[in-house]
C-alpha cells in the first residue's frame, strides 16, 4: 500500500504528511469531510499511519485517524506521483538551520522538486512550514520556471504539539497570497477548520510566524535570566514571580524558568537574525541565556554537591512536558555536561523511547541526586528523600538551586 498509485482524485495532498505538523492537519481536514492524501518519504511512518497507528503521541488524534481511514477519506503514500491527483497541496516540511545557524532556504523547494514533475496547472500550492522571508517568492519562481500556472499561498501552522486537534479548529489561521484568486482558494480551504482568518501579504505572514516563535523564545530567556539573578542571591524566583503576576495582568505572561528547546524556537530566532543581516542583539542574547542554562545549572550543582562522587538522575529527556519529542532537547546537553562532571549519569523518560534510558524506579533507587529536565506531570509527586533539583517549580517546593 505504501507505494500504490491506485489513488483517486483527492481534495488535499499534505506533503510531509506523516510528521508532527502534517499528520494532525490531514486528520483534521479528513474529519471535516475532505478526501486527504498524505505524501511522505518516511516509509515506516506511512505504513504505521495506513495501519491506523499514530507514529508519535498527539492527544485526540488516534480516534479521528481510525475513523478517516475506515471512511476512506485518508491514506498515506510514498509515491510522488500521487500529488498530481490533488486539487490542493499543503507543503509541511522541516526548515532547519545549519551548523552555523544559517537558514536552509532550500528545504521547501527541495520538497517540491521531488514531485514537481507530477504537478499540473490549476492546483493550489500552500506552504505551511515556517520559512525564511522570501521563500514563498522563491517557490513561486521555481514553479513558474517549470511552466506551471498554479496558485501559491503561505498559511503558517500555529499549533503546539499535543494540542493540534484542538488548536487547528480554534486558533485564527493566517492566510497570505500574491493574487486575489490564490488568497480566496486558500481561505476557503482553511475555513473547513476555522472561521477565524487573518489575511496578509506573503512576506508579512513569513515574518509574523518568525516573530511569534521568537517572541516566545525571548520571554523564556527573560524568565531564565531573572531566575539566575534571583538564584545567585539565594532568593526563590517562584515566590517573586507569584508576587509579580498575582492579579496583575501586565505580568501574567512571565513564564517560569526552564529549558527553552525543541525544533522551532531557537531555529526561528536564528532565521530572523539572518534575515536582519545578523543584527539581532536581543535574539542572540536570548540564545546565550537559553542555550547556556544547562551549564549554569551544573555550575550551581557543583557549588552545592561533590558531583564527582554522585550518581545523578535526569528525569525527562523530551523537549517539553507531556511530549514524546526529544528533538533539540536541552536535557541531552545537560546529560553531556554531567557525563563529564558526575560519577554516573542516569536518564529516564516515560514518553521518549530509548534503550539507554532506565525505568523511573531504577533511577530513583540508584541516583544520589535528581534533576527534573522535562516537566512531565509524572514527576510532580516524586516518592523520594533524595535532593530534587526542580527549576520548573513542578513539585511546588520552590526553584532555588
Amino acid at each position: 500500500m505504501t507505494d500504490s498509485l491506485d489513488v483517486p482524485g483527492v481534495d488535499v495532498c499534505v506533503v510531509g504528511g506523516c510528521g508532527r505538523v502534517g499528520l494532525p492537519l490531514g486528520i483534521a481536514l479528513a474529519s471535516r469531510g475532505l478526501s486527504v492524501l498524505l505524501y511522505d518519504i518516511d516509509a515506516a511512518a506511512v505504513d504505521r499511519v495506513n495501519s491506523g497507528v499514530m507514529p508519535f503521541d498527539e492527544e485526540g488524534a488516534a480516534g479521528p485517524l481510525a475513523e478517516a481511514l475506515a471512511a476512506g477519506r485518508l491514506r498515506a503514500s510514498t509515491a510522488p506521483e500521487t500529488v498530481g491527483r490533488a486539487e490542493a497541496l499543503v507543503v509541511v516540511v522541516g526548515t532547519p538551520v545549519d551548523e552555523h545557524l544559517n537558514p536552509d532556504l532550500g528545504a521547501v523547494p527541495r520538497a517540491i522538486e521531488r514531485c514537481v514533475e507530477y504537478l499540473h496547472d490549476g492546483q493550489l500550492i500552500v506552504l505551511r512550514s515556517t520559512v525564511y522571508p522570501g521563500v514563498t517568492a522563491l517557490t513561486e519562481k521555481l514553479l513558474k520556471s517549470r511552466g506551471l500556472d498554479v496558485d501559491v499561498a503561505f498559511c503558517p501552522e500555529r499549533i503546539a504539539e499535543g494540542r493540534a486537534m484542538t488548536e487547528l479548529f480554534t486558533l485564527p489561521q493566517i492566510v497570505a497570497a500574491r493574487t486575489p484568486q490564490a488568497l480566496d482558494r486558500a481561505e476557503k480551504l482553511f475555513r473547513h477548520l476555522t472561521d477565524s482568518i487573518v489575511t496578509l501579504e506573503p512576506e508579512e505572514a513569513e515574518l509574523a510566524k518568525l516573530f511569534t516563535n521568537t517572541w516566545r523564545y525571548l520571554k523564556f530567556a527573560a524568565a531564565n535570566q531573572f531566575w539566575m539573578m534571583a538564584n545567585d542571591f539565594g532568593l526563590d524566583f517562584a515566590r517573586i514571580r507569584h508576587a509579580v503576576s498575582y492579579d496583575y495582568p501586565r505580568a501574567a505572561d512571565l513564564p517560569m524558568p526552564g529549558f527553552a528547546a525543541g525544533p522551532c524556537l531557537l531555529k526561528d530566532t536564528m532565521q530572523l537574525a539572518a534575515f536582519n543581516r545578523n543584527n539581532f542583539v536581543l535574539g542572540h542574547s536570548a540564545m546565550l541565556i537559553n542555550e547556556g542554562l544547562p551549564l549554569y545549572l551544573v555550575s550551581r550543582l557543583e557549588d552545592r554537591f561533590d558531583l564527582g562522587e554522585l550518581s545523578v538522575g535526569i528525569l525527562g529527556m523530551a523537549f517539553k512536558g507531556g511530549s514524546d519529542d526529544s528533538r533539540d532537547s536541552l536535557a541531552y546537553k545537560l546529560r553531556k555536561i554531567l557525563t563529564l562532571k558526575a560519577r554516573e549519569t542516569l536518564c529516564t523518560d516515560p514518553y521518549v523511547r530509548d534503550d539507554r534510558f532506565l525505568p523511573l524506579d531504577d533511577v530513583l533507587k540508584r541516583a544520589d541526586l535528581l534533576v527534573i529536565a522535562s516537566p512531565h506531570q509524572d514527576y510532580k509527586q516524586l516518592d523520594t528523600e533524595k535532593p530534587v533539583i526542580d527549576m520548573w517549580g513542578l513539585t511546588g517546593q520552590g526553584v532555588l538551586v
